[in-house]
């Protein structure tokens, strides 16, 4: 391919769920093109759920560790994407970014029940990051396509 990578860095609160999962399909799936990292303003431990339902799409993200953004600071991303609207608005700002965007997902860590109905939270998570992350391996890529202001992707329309 001959060009350098984009370095990707995916950040939610407790780097538990989302921002795990996005990294480990990013990773999986968009070859050479892209570096994905994850990483929160807090660091937790990776949800046994996450894991499951992301084994589940054959992505293994069990070596996978809760981290938070200090080991980042300073480091060169091509891309900053918040997935919780709370990471979004403690987030700080780190000065290697070249573009940020904001995919508001809800936390399916918070969803309380039985583990089918958490198992469920945990999917439609992943399903809506599997959906987002093929728009943006897609879209991120190509030169000739508008880009959108970095506070609208992810948003739907409505």
């Amino acid at each position: 391919m001959g060009s350098e990578p984009q370095r990707v860095i995916f950040v939610c609160t407790h780097n538990s769920a989302r921002s795990q999962m996005a990294e480990g399909m990013l990773r999986a799936w968009a070859g050479d093109r892209f570096e994905a990292f994850s990483a929160g303003t807090e660091a937790t431990r990776v949800r046994p759920e996450a894991i499951a339902v992301m084994a589940e799409i054959g992505i293994d993200i069990s070596s996978h560790t809760s981290k938070t953004l200090e080991p980042f600071m300073g480091a060169a991303f091509s891309w900053l994407i918040t997935v919780c609207d709370q990471a979004r608005e403690s987030c700080p700002t780190i000065p290697g970014v070249v573009q940020q965007a904001h995919w508001s997902i809800d936390d399916p860590s918070a969803t309380t029940g039985d583990e089918d109905a958490r198992l469920a939270a945990f999917r439609e998570a992943r399903d809506i990051l599997r959906d987002r992350i093929h728009i943006f391996i897609l879209a991120a890529g190509r030169t000739d396509l508008p880009q959108p202001e970095p506070q609208q992707m992810g948003r739907t329309p409505g």
